[in-house]
């Protein structure tokens, strides 16, 4: 398998989601990011990244765009689309 966190993609990088983590019992920062749409099968695009240290990230789910923090698309692991 290509699984790798959200925030290793490269700009532009197609991708789809596998899961997300929670990194504690009822962790509702995964919880809000499953609410938003970051669930299983969902493809997804990195638009773009914050110029320090590439915080934030741009995500877009279809039509929608999310700014997330480094550490929050850490919880996010998705597989890579071939180009």
């Amino acid at each position: 398998m290509n699984s790798l966190r959200l925030s290793d993609l490269a700009l532009h990088d197609r991708a789809v989601v596998e899961q997300v983590l929670d990194t504690c019992p009822s962790d509702p920062i995964s919880a809000r990011l499953r609410d938003l749409g970051f669930v299983n099968g969902e493809p997804l695009r990195l638009t773009a990244k914050g110029p320090f240290g590439g915080n934030p990230l741009l995500i877009a789910i279809g039509t929608t765009r999310f700014a997330l923090r480094r550490n929050e698309a850490e919880r996010v692991i998705v597989r890579r689309e071939a180009a």
